[in-house]
């Protein structure tokens, strides 16, 4: 099995850290488009193309799978992608919704969903969760955390204040969703601010989850070939993830 993995950067390579963890895919091809990053603060019409763009890369390899790592193409993309690619196309949100339906029983139970402005404009979250039957329901763009976390900022006075002024007047949620895959790295800050018992949907792992109800993953590779391309400054990518996946 051979998956290609789509982001607008670097964070996705938390979604390749769960397949790996997983042993899912005997290769794995990485495609973060770095020269335009970031892709939360633009329009839908510019995010499909830049979507597709990706696809027409992806062509280049013999791939069983892309999964799109980036929630905000997702949100927006995620059917145009399909309507290109020559294989099947799965995305972060609906993997997220479907966790989130899993991990919580109680419908009324207040999820918080995360993520850039677009993926929060876009209401792919919320109109998932409402045909899940959830209705207390919160979303917040919250976009300072991507560059947070790319200065490797995953704790302290600044991302304490950041917390502040994001979540200060809300009301404390039982489930909180990434909706951003940067923000499983700053998992540990966020529990410590809202709870123990807040329950978080990491897209890593949700994609695992969908992954494995969806096909047949009988066997488990003892390892994988990793191969990683960015539109720009490639090595850059390549030295994060070999800090963010242990390589």
């Amino acid at each position: 099995m051979k998956v290609g993995v789509f982001d607008s950067g670097i964070g996705g390579l938390t979604v390749v850290k769960s397949l790996l963890e997983h042993r899912l895919f005997e290769e794995i091809v990485y495609f973060g488009d770095t020269a335009r990053v970031p892709y939360g603060i633009k329009d839908k019409t510019t995010i499909i193309r830049y979507a597709i763009e990706a696809v027409e890369f992806f062509k280049n390899f013999e791939l069983d799978l892309i999964i799109v790592a980036c929630n905000t193409v997702s949100a927006h993309a995620l059917t145009e992608m399909r309507e290109v690619a020559s294989c099947p196309v799965i995305g972060v949100v609906e993997a997220g919704i479907l966790a989130t339906s899993n991990a919580l029983r109680d419908k009324e139970s207040n999820i918080l969903i995360l993520g850039t402005k677009a993926t929060i404009n876009s209401k792919a979250y919320e109109i998932g969760l409402r045909e899940q039957g959830f209705t207390n329901l919160q979303a917040k763009a919250t976009g300072l955390f991507v560059p947070i976390v790319e200065e490797e900022i995953y704790e302290g006075a600044i991302l304490e204040a950041t917390f502040k002024h994001y979540f200060d007047a809300l009301k404390k949620p039982d489930a909180v969703i990434l909706g951003c895959t940067h923000f499983p790295l700053i998992t540990d800050a966020l529990q410590n601010y809202f709870s123990n018992e807040t329950v978080f949907i990491h897209s890593g792992d949700a994609i695992v989850e969908q992954l494995e109800r969806d096909f047949d993953f009988s066997t488990k590779y003892t390892t994988t070939k990793l191969e990683f391309f960015a539109s720009e400054n490639p090595e850059a990518l390549k030295n994060v993830a070999k800090k963010w996946l242990h390589l």
